[in-house]
């Protein structure tokens, strides 16, 4: 199977940075908040949208 080699670099960096968390998804995410914070860059938050109905099938 053909593997795209920025796929891979990708995945390995997610996963050194997840690592260097123990995989605790909240540890992550503030992380990503601060460099998210530090970068300068503008950032948008947008509304939540409305949930849908699902519709059963059958």
């Amino acid at each position: 199977m053909w593997k795209d080699p920025i796929v891979e670099e990708v995945r390995k960096i997610r996963d050194e940075h997840a690592a260097r968390f123990n995989y605790d998804l909240d540890a992550i995410y503030k992380d990503l908040k601060r460099l998210e914070k530090a970068s300068g860059r503008e950032t948008v938050t947008l509304k939540p949208r409305p949930a849908q109905e699902v519709r059963k099938t059958g």
